[in-house]
């Protein structure tokens, strides 16, 4: 049986090719997911990744230094990390060596004035002259260290990537205003940032501390002495820590670093991989179609075999062992083609803004297992039920019908089981919690599955209008849609699976990027927002210079800070109360911006109700340095996304900051957005690479881009899912020709040129394609209605938005799917010999 399996898949290469496909886009979408995973992971984690190689125990904040109170307060005061403690941990009994280390925000500007690295990768740090006045974190390859306040130096891919070289004058920016350099060299580094594509800027000691805002030291490194290990420095270190500071073991940090890098890519690979079992359901349907064709042709031979002794185990074996070599080689195939999966993943990501760190493409031994494992079970398994139903039809009656059509009493059972999944399905998506409707949408997803034979016959019957112009050909295509529905309905459930998805996700994203553009228009009236490129706080120095800028109507600062409001921290912005009133639009409930001045504040709705209080009313705000002041509510608004939280003159938020710092500056021109306005803004800001200025509808497609980006890429997953339901539309009519081999013989005699029979197949492909797009679209549409109803609690301006012209794109995709879907069966129709083809049946 093995060796009739091996010949059978030998002597039918065309077959061989159609099955391997189908298995192979499968398994490529499974590996190309895994791979991908693996390979943002790492790059991740060397991203994010940090040598401590020279670290024996690290002094570092503890957790409520570092984060702050529960409901979300501004961080406490950082630790007493100070040069005096430093030197202190130098003495240590068992201390080798130690360094104080800082780092930010450092925008680079390159020879074109952009910004290097990104937003997230253009770091700053200081240089500490340890012991020998080396800092190990940094090999110098060229210049020297730097040494004064005009000096910094670069790490060593930057370098190359810039062209700057050592005596080069450079333009960085920390915290708005630029500032010049000179570049006093070049070093190597295993800092994670500078591997995955970011920059590294370090200063001099004193000059990291003042240019980045610090007046301690963010963690300090000490290493052992020879003969003494880390726990043991760890213990002395313990001894004279500063109060809300801890000591970690490099080792320790090592692997907290480890487990939070796995914790961040986790999200990602969960999504990814949840596509690629939506490509695996997708690919059963199809594997389990060509096996139905494969067996299909075979079954007078298998009849033979069974004539002449073989049993129905021996059957369905040579069926399973068939499969088996085929999922062997469309599982090496298909991972092969899953590494380009994954390649074009990161690019489609890339291009549409991510900015995914760089890294080599990450290949485990665990996706080449999993990728082997899952194409030849999941073949075996579709193949597994064709092979069964060919075993079990008596030699004599196989040997006199080439294939057999389902039982009525079979429909109505399946029809009746898929209407109870589907009306179940309804009632969970109907339901609030999230995770209850997304289980709801996968079960309706399955009751619809079962139910498309049921359903392919009225869609198919309503096509008969839009037919007619065809004549003979086009009744001939209706008839054969519906000839077998289960196979009509398996091949569009396939397409339909992909569509009802991309439609969902569709009308969900359009529905909010409206919202959101609502939302920017009916609360702005400012015509620009200036803030840092990575959202760090503006220095106040920014805002008097925007004053300056000819064409400037007003401008006001959001000067953040927090404020504990009746036991619950709220953010308070500080305002100019003269200017507020033509920057913003607030929908007051009670109160006005009228009375915002002196010891007042505008308060939004939420909180209001939360707090029981009203416009007039006065409020007790205890500000981060301890201290309460009274406030007056001058109004009440209703909050959204953009705009929430209390606003207060900026006399009454200053005196409470340690630093006076502007989260961002909101501009109003007296010409309104134009180019030449936000080139005098550019201008007035000294072309600054670390500063992003944008009008609202950059605001707009900022907030919306994470929704496109997010979209961009589920096309791009879901795109592999249509093409592989091509495949089934290919394989559906390849069957079907098969099988009216004598019809089509018939047709040819009594006149139907080869044209026409390739009309015939066309038009069925096509029907074929539309019921799937329509279905899945159909579907998609009131899953896109359910998830909005859920949005709309969060998001008050969303509302349900159609995009009709991207699903009369979808629609005409599908109609092309099934033209090109019959080229090579209409083409093997048309070349039937007709009077071979009378006789083959």
């Amino acid at each position: 049986m093995f060796r009739t399996a091996l010949r059978n898949v030998l002597a039918h290469k065309a077959r061989l090719l159609m099955t391997v496909l189908a298995v192979m886009l499968g398994v490529a979408f499974v590996s190309g997911t895994l791979v991908f995973t693996d390979t943002f992971g790492n790059a991740y984690k060397n991203k994010s990744a940090k040598s401590f190689d020279h670290v024996s125990v690290a002094i570092q904040g503890d957790g409520s230094a570092s984060y702050g109170g529960e409901d979300g307060g501004e961080a406490k005061k950082p630790p007493r990390l100070t040069d005096a403690f430093l030197k202190k941990t130098q003495g240590l009994p068992g201390a080798d060596s130690a360094i104080g280390s800082v780092s930010g925000f450092t925008a680079l500007a390159d020879k074109d004035g952009k910004l290097v690295g990104g937003d997230w990768g253009t770091t700053g740090a200081n240089y500490y002259p340890g012991k020998g006045g080396k800092d190990p974190r940094y090999d110098f390859t060229e210049g020297a260290v730097p040494k004064t306040a005009g000096d910094l130096a670069l790490d060593s891919r930057t370098a190359e990537r810039t062209g700057y070289k050592v005596g080069d004058t450079v333009r960085y920016s920390t915290d708005g205003p630029v500032k010049t350099a000179k570049v006093s060299g070049v070093f190597d580094t295993d800092d994670g940032s500078v591997l995955a594509g970011g920059s590294l800027v370090v200063f001099d000691n004193d000059t990291a501390l003042k240019v980045l805002g610090k007046s301690e030291y963010d963690e300090i490194d000490v290493k052992a002495a020879a003969g003494t290990s880390d726990t043991a420095l760890k213990s002395s270190v313990e001894k004279i820590l500063p109060k809300e500071t801890d000591a970690v073991t490099g080792a320790q940090l090592s692997d907290d670093q480890d487990a939070m890098i796995e914790q961040d890519t986790k999200s990602m690979s969960q999504v990814l991989l949840i596509f690629a079992g939506i490509a695996l359901f997708v690919g059963i349907f199809i594997i389990a179609n060509t096996f139905t064709m494969l067996v299909a042709q075979r079954t007078k031979e298998l009849a033979l075999m069974r004539a002449i002794g073989a049993s129905r185990r021996q059957v369905t074996r040579s069926v399973l062992i068939e499969a088996f070599i085929v999922g062997l080689v469309a599982a090496v195939t298909g991972f092969a083609l899953g590494i380009g999966v994954a390649m074009g993943l990161e690019t489609l990501m890339n291009s549409a803004g991510a900015s995914l760190p760089d890294g080599p493409i990450i290949i485990a031994p665990t996706t080449i297992v999993v990728a082997l494992i899952i194409g030849v079970a999941v073949t075996m398994l579709a193949a597994w039920l064709p092979g069964r139903r060919a075993s079990r039809i008596p030699p004599v009656a196989a040997m006199n019908s080439v294939h057999a059509t389902p039982t009525t009493r079979g429909l109505v059972v399946r029809n009746t089981i898929g209407s109870i999944i589907v009306a179940l399905g309804v009632v969970m998506l109907l339901m609030d919690d999230n995770y209850v409707m997304a289980g709801g949408a996968a079960t309706i997803l399955v009751g619809v599955i079962v139910l498309t034979p049921l359903l392919s016959r009225p869609f198919i019957a309503a096509s008969a209008p839009l037919l007619k112009p065809f004549g003979v050909t086009g009744k001939l295509s209706r008839l054969n849609s519906v000839r077998n529905p289960r196979r009509t309905a398996s091949t569009a459930a396939a397409l339909m699976i992909g569509l009802t998805l991309i439609t969902a996700m569709t009308v969900v994203a359009t529905s909010m990027s409206t919202a959101i553009n609502k939302m920017a228009a009916d609360s702005m009236k400012a015509d620009y927002t200036v803030s840092m490129a990575n959202y760090q706080p503006l220095t106040p120095e920014v805002r008097e210079k925007l004053d300056k800028v000819p064409g400037v109507e007003a401008s006001s600062p959001l000067r953040e800070t927090y404020g504990e409001v009746n036991g619950s921290y709220s953010s308070v912005y500080g305002v100019d109360e003269k200017a507020f009133d033509k920057l913003v639009s607030l929908d007051f409930t009670s109160g006005s911006l009228a009375g915002l001045s002196g010891n007042s504040t505008l308060l939004d709705k939420e909180t209001a109700d939360k707090k029981g209080l009203k416009a007039g009313d006065s409020v007790p705000v205890k500000f981060d340095d301890d201290k309460t002041v009274e406030l007056k509510i001058a109004g009440v608004y209703q909050q959204n996304e953009m705009i929430n939280g209390l606003y207060t003159p900026l006399a009454v938020v200053g005196p409470h900051m340690s630093k006076i710092t502007d989260q961002q500056v909101l501009v109003k021109m007296k010409d309104g957005v134009s180019d030449r306005s936000e080139d005098s803004i550019v201008k007035a800001l000294g072309d600054n690479p670390a500063i992003k200025i944008q009008d609202k509808d950059g605001l707009s497609n900022e907030i919306g881009g994470a929704i496109n980006m997010m979209l961009n890429m589920l096309y791009g997953l879901l795109a592999m899912a249509i093409l592989i339901a091509v495949l089934g539309v290919i394989n559906t009519l390849a069957m079907s020709v098969f099988e009216r081999k004598h019809e089509i013989g018939m047709l040819r005699a009594i006149g139907l040129d080869r044209a026409k029979v390739k009309q015939m197949v066309r038009l069925e492909a096509v029907i074929i394609s539309l019921f799937g797009a329509v279905l899945g679209i159909g579907l998609g549409i009131f899953m896109g209605w359910a998830a909005g109803n859920s949005i709309v609690g969060s998001l008050k301006t969303y509302t349900m938005e159609i995009p009709v012209g991207r699903i009369a794109i979808f629609l005409a995709i599908a109609a092309l799917v099934g033209v090109l879907a019959a080229v090579w069966p209409a083409r093997s129709a048309a070349k039937l010999n007709p009077l071979m083809a009378i006789k083959s049946e």
